[in-house]
């Protein structure tokens, strides 16, 4: 069985910047199986919740497979379970203010400061009501990462094909960093050099509401990036941003209101205009460390070109010659010195003397002899010797 290939994003021209979200209680007010399809299948809200995590708490289940099987279970003989009806309800979900026209403007905003703005969902929430939002239809998101189903040829939803949890979100965040989006793509354990990461996590804004976004929030902090805490407007209950703010999960906290000029909306836009400086740094810090290491390796190369000649000088056989002609058949640069010297040992060393008519020392002394001013010694006689 061959591995499916994959397509991966790489390194821009401009600098990206990733804003990840969670999607409940962070793009909307509440949870998106809460507004039309927990009351359309006959349950009140909580009892349905607590239905569902009890049922977690006795089969050590995961809850968000105890929640995905207690839909599934309890919409049979009330509703299709379809991808197309789950869908459907999330086109009903509700959204906090601004959030509609929040990703084309921060896109734009951007694309102003010469950034590249990309947004993200990493959610614990249903994919397929998330695809049925307006937002989602309007091509919010570059990617997608949520809790899903796995739906038949007639787009029955019967399996879990991939669960999102407090757990597992991380992941996500090196998927974006890397450009290696696809799920089953292998490639988001390979090592990238720092200067070819696509987005940095120093270019990261992760945007959530509560304990399950913890382990997202701190690795973005710890490594340089942003993470913001919402909370409802309406109710102004800010307990968890406090919390969070206080274990130093966050560095900053605002309302979700995704509205033009509000808090939310200026915080982003400074972090935009601050990373625009941050990698005009990052450009000159590698450029410096590149120059370094280009001078480390030139200077080791120039090492092992010149043990390569005192090798050629006091070389004892035939194989040996081919051999060490051969590495040093992939330099091209030479200083007078060594062109002096490989030829000196070109006419005294009888290991190389007597083979010069093999094509591969023709073709590396036609080379050096090229390079060769007329006044080098042993010039006239090794040209003499290879015609």
């Amino acid at each position: 069985m061959t591995e499916r290939e994959f397509k991966r994003e790489v390194k821009e021209d401009k600098p990206v910047i990733a804003i990840c979200y969670d999607f409940d209680k962070t793009l909307s007010p509440e949870d998106m199986q809460a507004q039309g399809f927990i009351q359309d299948i006959g349950f009140d809200i909580s009892d349905f919740w607590n239905k569902s995590n009890d049922f977690a708490k006795e089969n050590d289940m995961d809850q968000n497979l105890a929640y995905m099987l207690t839909m599934k279970n309890e919409a049979d003989g009330k509703l299709l379970f379809t991808k197309k009806v789950l869908a459907k309800y999330g086109s009903k979900v509700n959204l906090f203010p601004g959030v509609e026209e929040w990703f084309d403007r921060i896109r734009n905003y951007g694309q102003e400061k010469g950034v590249i703005v990309e947004h993200y969902i990493i959610s614990s929430g249903l994919r397929e009501m998330i695809e049925g939002t307006t937002i989602a239809k309007n091509g919010a998101f570059k990617e997608i990462y949520a809790t899903s189903f796995y739906c038949n040829e007639k787009g029955v939803a019967v399996w879990p094909a991939q669960v999102v949890n407090y757990t597992n979100k991380t992941q996500f965040l090196f998927r974006i960093s890397k450009g290696v989006l696809g799920l089953g793509d292998k490639g988001v354990n390979d090592y990238f050099d720092p200067e070819e990461i696509r987005v940095p996590f120093h270019n990261m804004i992760y945007i959530g509401d509560s304990d399950t976004d913890i382990p997202c929030m701190k690795l973005v902090n710890n490594r340089g990036g942003y993470s913001i805490g919402v909370y409802n407007p309406k109710t102004g209950n800010k307990d968890k941003v406090f919390q969070m703010m206080r274990d130093n999960r966050i560095s900053y906290y605002t309302p979700a209101d995704y509205s033009e000029n509000g808090e939310l909306d200026e915080l982003v836009k400074l972090i935009i205009d601050r990373t625009v400086f941050n990698e005009r740094l990052e450009n000159k810090h590698y450029g410096y460390k590149n120059e370094v290491f280009s001078q480390k390796k030139k200077e080791n190369n120039e090492r092992r070109k010149k043990a390569l000649i005192k090798e050629l000088d006091s070389s004892s056989t035939f194989y040996e010659t081919h051999s060490i002609i051969r590495k040093l058949s992939k330099y091209n640069s030479w200083e007078d010195t060594e062109i002096s010297k490989l030829l000196s040992i070109a006419y005294n060393n009888s290991q190389v003397n007597l083979i010069l008519s093999d094509e591969d020392l023709q073709e590396f002394f036609g080379e050096i002899l090229d390079k060769a001013s007329s006044d080098t010694p042993y010039k006239q006689k090794i040209q003499d010797l290879l015609n």
